[in-house]
């Protein structure tokens, strides 16, 4: 017995509200970090999930724009984390004010 479609959206659904809830609820900037690449693969699951329920490989190719988007988002969001770091020794959000003009 394969799993239905709406296995997996519930599955992503879940997985984006967990990652919506740590984005809104966590103040430390590499707890929201990881909430946001959660929410980034519970979107990648859905289009696996829609890609192969339809039998086309569209959503397949967007989860590897998806993916490289992620990758630079990470690198960039890293390179941050790591300013605010050096500057503030600490990795609270409401300490990332330093970074404004």
């Amino acid at each position: 017995m394969e799993p239905q479609l709406s296995w997996y959206l519930a599955l992503s659904a879940v997985l984006f509200t967990i990652g919506v809830a740590g984005v809104i609820i966590k103040r430390n900037i590499i707890a929201m970090f990881m909430c946001i690449e959660l929410m980034l693969n519970a979107v990648n699951l859905t289009f696996v999930a829609f890609s192969s329920f339809l039998q086309d490989v569209t959503g397949q190719l967007f989860v590897f724009i998806v993916m490289t988007v992620a990758a630079a988002e990470a690198a960039v969001g890293l390179g941050i984390i790591i300013a605010i770091f050096r500057n503030s020794e600490s990795l609270d959000v409401d300490d990332a004010s330093i970074l404004k003009l």
